[in-house]
């Protein structure tokens, strides 16, 4: 069995961890009947306009989970600043109206 490392884990990641079920295909398989289907852990991402999915180690989902939100307070912050930077510009930049 491969041991995975949390420590290998970058501290953002773009996309969102999500619980992927399914069906393994096998008919005498409890899942075939779709009640109760296979669940495993996967990063969910887009990339080049597609959805792509990454299979996590059960180990790795917290990390990888704590990363992508780490990403998403990051983005919300950096949007926030570059509003606020265009408000600043607009004022600069905009000829104040008159008022008769």
């Amino acid at each position: 069995m491969v041991r995975h490392s949390t420590s290998q884990i970058p501290s953002l990641v773009r996309g969102s961890v999500i619980t992927h079920r399914r069906r393994c295909g096998k008919p005498t398989c409890r899942c075939a009947d779709g009640s109760t289907l296979h669940e495993s852990f996967v990063l969910s991402y887009s990339e080049a306009g597609r959805t792509r999915f990454l299979m996590l180690p059960p180990d790795q989902v917290a990390a990888v989970r704590a990363a992508t939100e780490r990403y998403r307070r990051r983005r919300t912050k950096l949007e926030e600043e570059a509003s606020q930077g265009l408000a600043e510009l607009v004022v600069q930049l905009v000829p104040q109206r008159r008022r008769p």
